[in-house]
């Protein structure tokens, strides 16, 4: 009895200790000349941890990536820029050289408005997260940022 008590308690420990490891994302929009806004999407991992860049390559961890849904009052323009501290290296149990960004990273698109209209832009954000022993399982997240 007092193993399964010990033994559920430990599974109790992981299991919180595992889902409290999680990026958190703020969404803004900044409005610029005329019809533009940028949206700046911050990911701030928990300490220790890192996120990667959109740019790590095929078979190393998961990329951050977005989707952004389709809306006719809107136009990207670009790609999604990346501003924080990038570190690269060869990562000899994925076997490729990741990107992946120490502390807090700014993903920046420019957006372009149709006409002078308040509306919203969605989508979701792929990520996954590291630290020096293991990693968690990519998650996705909706999100919504106004533009007025």
């Amino acid at each position: 009895m007092k193993k399964t008590i010990v033994a559920l308690g430990l599974l109790v420990f992981t299991m919180s200790a595992v889902t409290a490891q999680k990026i958190t994302w703020t969404y803004t929009a900044k409005k610029l000349t005329g019809d533009k806004y940028e949206l700046h999407i911050t990911a701030q991992p928990p300490v220790g941890w890192h996120v990667y860049s959109q740019t790590t390559p095929d078979g190393g961890p998961v990329p951050t990536s977005f989707t952004f849904n389709k809306n006719a009052l809107l136009t990207l323009s670009g790609k999604v820029n990346e501003k924080g501290k990038l570190v690269t290296y060869y990562d000899k149990n994925f076997k490729v050289n990741v990107k992946y960004f120490e502390g807090k990273v700014e993903f920046v698109q420019t957006v372009a408005v149709k006409g002078k209209i308040k509306t919203n832009i969605t989508g979701e954000v792929e990520s996954m997260i590291c630290n020096d022993r293991t990693c968690m399982p990519p998650t996705t997240e909706k999100f919504a940022i106004a533009l007025q």
